[in-house]
């Protein structure tokens, strides 16, 4: 949707159908447990007043105030100094209840400033969001109220963003996905076997989602995506269930150097560490 505006500020809206009880996406959206299992390693403390943070890995974290908590249908939290020098920014997540345990969960992302200098930070949340909703819909569908615990790598990576999701997706097994095929990582990558969920490709972002069976149980989404005028690989990996933690914490590094021995740095790179 278009950045819209007013007097006080300018904000982005998106909705997206989710399965589920407006409780068990409560749960899913509003509450620490719930929002690791899909997003990022979250803390809730679950009140209006209550602190919310985020962390994102590499040592960056976010943190926010909740100023409405109404359970189970809404849930603000407002945010000051997300990015240098930033004005306020507020997020407002809405569920609305549909036949046949659906709910609608509309999010309103508000940054206090009339000035459209941040705009591309509003069109960032807004293109960001779609991979993690197809997660939350994958989790309340398959996984919902099960331990989570995930698994991360990031790595920057030289060359053109097309290329180097080729070289990502053809090492991982899931060059040319199609929707329902189930795909495994060759010989010499960690243990990848799943069903691809979605596929999103364009100028910014690709991304291969896929409903796990090995390791174990559990979600991946693998992308590369341009920043700052290069790429990133990413690699985001969801576990359920009772050796969840132990299975991401014995994952990570490995991920982690797998990323760093396919990618190793430029010489630009090199310099600049």
């Amino acid at each position: 949707m278009p950045i819209r505006s007013d007097a006080q500020k300018r904000w982005v809206e998106l909705e997206f159908l989710v399965p589920g009880t407006p409780e068990q996406v409560w749960h899913a959206i509003a509450t620490g447990p719930g929002i690791s299992a899909w997003f990022a390693p979250t803390t809730v403390d679950e009140r209006a007043g209550g602190k919310v943070e985020f962390t994102f890995g590499e040592g960056v974290t976010s943190s926010g105030t909740i100023t409405a908590w109404e359970p189970p249908t809404r849930l603000v939290y407002e945010e000051h100094g997300w990015s240098e020098n930033a004005p306020p920014l507020a997020s407002e997540f809405v569920i609305a209840s549909r036949s046949g345990d659906r709910c609608v969960v509309r999010l309103v992302h508000s940054l206090f400033s009339t000035s459209d200098s941040w705009d591309d930070e509003i069109e960032g949340f807004e293109s960001g969001w779609p991979g993690f909703f197809q997660i939350l819909r994958l989790y309340l569908r398959h996984f919902a109220g099960q331990n989570a615990a995930a698994a991360r790598a990031l790595r920057a990576a030289p060359g053109t963003h097309a290329e180097v999701w080729k070289q990502l997706a053809t090492a991982l097994g899931v060059h040319g996905p199609n929707l329902g095929e189930r795909r495994s990582a060759p010989a010499g990558a960690p243990p990848l076997t799943g069903t691809i969920e979605h596929v999103q490709q364009d100028d910014e972002t690709c991304e291969v989602l896929l409903r796990l069976e090995q390791p174990a149980q559990g979600i991946a989404l693998l992308g590369s995506y341009r920043w700052e005028n290069k790429a990133r690989v990413a690699v985001s990996l969801f576990f359920y269930g009772d050796r969840a933690a132990d299975i991401a914490a014995e994952l990570e590094p490995r991920w982690r150097a797998w990323l760093e021995a396919r990618f190793p740095a430029s010489a630009e790179q090199k310099a600049n560490a």
